[in-house]
């Protein structure tokens, strides 16, 4: 007698290569709490304090946002320091060389790189006025950056403390060193300006009259 679904349910029973009633439910289960356990933040890190050399590298970092802003960019500045050198600095480019990838830090990144002749920048320190998003923080961590100064956090794409901790997941195998909220006040206000003088713009262009075309008369 072949047994009924409701038999299954009730003894466990095989039906060819089915898993038993229940064992798939408890695998899934299981499955869950484990992608929940692996995604939990870890602790904050330790955080050091900024010297005067990281206030006035972060300074520089917020002359070169505002650069950004007027270029109709992103406010987001990045300077790669080594002691007092300036290896590279630069803003967001985006827009202006037409790359999803252009973002502060992956192109100074790039170009402190090209300068030094070699990927691994352990001994410098980047300075940029935003946290960093998903892609910078893996690129801060692939070029082994050895200290990390930003400004505000980043509250839709923080990747560094805000939505994940890459620069700091010991499952990685670099770790960086980061100090956060460095003339935070002064770079979230640049970005909020930013953005503000953006909706009112797109706010005008709706408003705009649209001009009436003519109807083309049948021939």
């Amino acid at each position: 007698m072949i047994p009924s679904h409701e038999d299954e349910a009730q003894t466990g029973s095989l039906q060819g290569n089915a898993f038993p009633a229940g064992a798939l439910h408890a695998f899934m289960r299981w499955v869950k709490r484990l992608t929940i356990l692996r995604s939990t933040p870890r602790a904050t890190p330790a955080r050091g304090r900024a010297t005067e050399r990281d206030l006035r590298m972060m300074r520089r970092a917020l002359d070169l946002a505002r650069k950004s802003a007027d270029a109709d960019e992103v406010p987001v500045g990045a300077v790669l320091y080594r002691g007092d050198e300036i290896i590279a600095e630069t803003h967001n480019l985006r827009e202006a060389v037409h790359d999803p990838t252009g973002h502060a830090e992956i192109m100074v990144i790039r170009r402190a790189a090209a300068a030094m002749k070699t990927w691994r920048l352990s001994d410098c320190t980047l300075a940029v006025t935003l946290e960093p998003c998903p892609m910078c923080a893996g690129a801060i961590v692939q070029a082994r950056v050895g200290r990390l100064i930003y400004g505000t956090s980043d509250p839709k794409a923080g990747a560094v403390h805000t939505l994940y901790n890459l620069c700091s997941d010991r499952r990685l195998n670099h770790s960086v060193e980061i100090i956060s909220g460095v003339l935070a006040d002064e770079a979230g206000e640049l970005l909020k300006t930013f953005f503000r003088r953006r909706r009112a713009e797109n706010k005008a262009d709706l408003e705009q009259p649209r001009p009436i075309r003519s109807r083309p008369r049948d021939r």
